[in-house]
């Protein structure tokens, strides 16, 4: 074989080892498109630009996982057309995963945030304990989202919890945070921190919280299999499931702030309408566009339902939630394109990794990444020495290849 041909030969080579074992690649298999309504685009904020995909963090819960398209059970019915850009449906007991689109595509969260908040906060805060609000409390982004709590009032936390869960009160996830941070000027920091901290342990790697009450902020995100993890850990607390589950709250009167108590309403529709409804929490901002996790309860199944990307026509958030978890409560008991990991699983994945240099991801169903991989992605370590070899000798070849020609021009010119 020729120096050339040999230099073209380690050059496919390195061609055909990045392709393989570099996730996302063009020679990746052909994703399923999520099936979607035809509706006109949204006039709204271009949508952040998001981190790159890491193909580790990609296969948390299972290989099946890490994909932008859809991914349902063998011989599943098409799930329900749905505007949401990425979704889930996931059984809360057993932790299958019954369907998906775009499990771990990164997305803005909007109020959804909030269950993060809950999932973090909810023990730390004694609901009868009583909260004196402060201007910092209020300083929220102009007509979002408020309850309606009042500088120098006083409110029990148990009365904040529903203001943040049934309004959807920023300045409630402000008080809320704050609290739970110490009570200080550095209180919401540090619940942010938290909310942060709880998300990587839940193994939510695409999750990251700027703000305690999604509110947008630069570089906050999520997915829709990461807001399935944390409503598993909120759905296990017995406090959030019966705030989600109010249907209307008393905020009291702060006689000496001359301002009189109301009502006010849990806004998540699919309690009123959905049998066997557990609660949920909705969200929107315009960078966002609409955001859903609901849950529900059929036959002895519990199944959460998560979606982001969302408009709401023709249909709003909610009952997009509810189509869907129809589409999963229609599923044979043991059906699963994956699962949701446990603490504990993530616990001993990063116990066995601070162990071994080596990061590994277990098959489709199973999957666990203890850390994931650099945000800027690459290639595994024995595709990195191929390449590192092959880059190595092209050189060399590229030279002899030269002083070849060299010989062969003197010998036909004398």
């Amino acid at each position: 074989m020729t120096t050339r041909r040999i230099a073209a030969a380690l050059t496919a080579s390195l061609l055909a080892t990045t392709l393989i074992t570099f996730p996302g690649s063009p020679a990746a298999a052909a994703e399923i498109p999520c099936p979607h309504p035809k509706i006109a685009k949204p006039s709204a904020p271009p949508r952040p630009v998001p981190p790159a995909d890491d193909p580790t963090a990609m296969k948390v819960g299972g290989d099946d996982l890490a994909t932008h398209g859809l991914i349902i059970p063998a011989g599943a019915k098409q799930p329900p057309a749905v505007t949401a850009t990425t979704w889930i449906v996931a059984d809360l007991d057993t932790g299958a995963v019954l369907g998906s689109c775009g499990p771990h595509v990164y997305q803005t969260p909007a109020s959804v945030q909030k269950t993060l908040l809950a999932a973090t906060a909810i023990d730390k805060l004694d609901p009868a304990q009583k909260v004196k609000i402060v201007q910092s409390d209020l300083d929220i982004e102009v007509n979002s989202s408020a309850v309606g709590i009042v500088v120098g009032g006083t409110y029990p936390v148990a009365t904040l919890w529903l203001g943040l869960l049934l309004n959807s009160g920023n300045d409630a996830a402000n008080a809320l945070a704050r609290m739970a941070g110490g009570g200080g000027a550095d209180g919401v920091a540090k619940t942010v921190a938290a909310m942060n901290a709880k998300a990587a342990s839940l193994g939510a790697y695409q999750t990251h919280a700027v703000t305690p009450s999604g509110l947008d902020g630069k570089g906050q995100f999520t997915s829709a299999y990461d807001l399935a993890l944390i409503a598993r850990v909120d759905f296990a607390n017995a406090d959030f499931r019966k705030y989600v589950l109010t249907r209307s709250a008393q905020m009291p009167a702060q006689p000496a702030r001359k301002v009189g108590g109301f009502q006010f309403q849990n806004e998540n529709k699919l309690i009123y309408n959905y049998p066997g409804a557990m609660g949920g929490k909705t969200g929107f901002t315009t960078v966002a566009r609409h955001s859903y996790v609901g849950a529900a309860q059929r036959n002895g199944r519990r199944l959460v339902v998560t979606l982001l990307g969302a408009e709401a026509q023709p249909i709003r958030g909610w009952q997009q939630g509810a189509a869907l978890l129809d589409w999963g409560f229609a599923q044979p008991a043991g059906s699963s394109v994956g699962h949701l990991v446990t603490p504990d699983e993530v616990a001993a994945s990063a116990q066995a990794s601070s162990a071994t240099p080596e990061k590994t991801t277990t098959g489709s169903g199973a999957g666990v990444a203890a850390e994931p991989a650099s945000k800027s992605g690459g290639l595994s370590v024995p595709a990195a020495a191929t390449a590192a070899v092959v880059l190595a000798g092209i050189p060399l070849l590229l030279v002899l290849t030269q002083r070849r020609r060299r010989r062969i021009a003197r010998e036909q010119s004398s």
